[in-house]
């Protein structure tokens, strides 16, 4: 059992319809020495890829992802999920599903903030279906910028995302991989 496994385990709470909170530490309130951990096995992981923007979504990605940028020395962006007043100018835009929310955004980034000159690392903190990084993928693909990966912290292994994600040719790093969750017992059973 790795790092964040461990502490899955320790303070994950699993509810009805494959929810897996982890507000105490991760999404919420936020464990700075455990997201740091997490940034340097992606550096680990992701070493010789040339990396000048770190992507995210808001809203619970952000800090997680604000760390990565840190270790990496370059810019987190985050894509927002409604245009406000304060953003201005041209924008991509897609369209993103949310399994937590059952709710579509139109994620939108600023074109002054990605272009064919940037290598992105991608970071999020779940992964379940893959519609937010198919949104996050499609905003570079706009941009035509590069994909150089992605990282997630905790992956729905018995959902369709990775494997979507995966069959794109991506590389795909998720710290710790769920095979199934039991709301009644409050089991989290974890790839090997």
């Amino acid at each position: 059992m790795n790092f964040l496994e461990a502490r899955i385990s320790q303070d994950g709470i699993v509810k009805e319809g494959n929810v897996l909170k982890v507000d105490s530490f991760l999404n919420h309130q936020i464990d700075i020495s455990l997201v740091r951990e997490m940034a340097y096995e992606w550096q680990k992981r992701f070493n010789g890829k040339k990396i000048t923007k770190v992507l995210t979504i808001e809203a619970s990605g952000i800090g997680l992802a604000a760390i990565v940028a840190s270790i990496y020395n370059v810019p987190l962006l985050f894509a927002k999920k409604s245009k406000t007043l304060n953003l201005d100018g041209d924008l991509y835009q897609a369209s993103v599903e949310s399994f937590t929310h059952k709710t579509t955004s139109n994620i939108v980034v600023s074109k002054k903030f990605l272009n064919e000159d940037d290598y992105v690392l991608i970071i999020d903190d779940f992964l379940a279906n893959g519609c937010a990084l198919q949104g996050l993928i499609s905003l570079c693909d706009q941009a035509k910028a590069h994909v150089q990966g992605i990282g997630i912290a905790i992956e729905k292994g018995f959902q369709d995302g990775g494997k979507i994600i995966r069959d794109l040719g991506y590389q795909l790093e998720s710290l710790a991989i769920i095979d199934s969750m039991d709301a009644k017992t409050g089991t989290i059973k974890f790839r090997n």
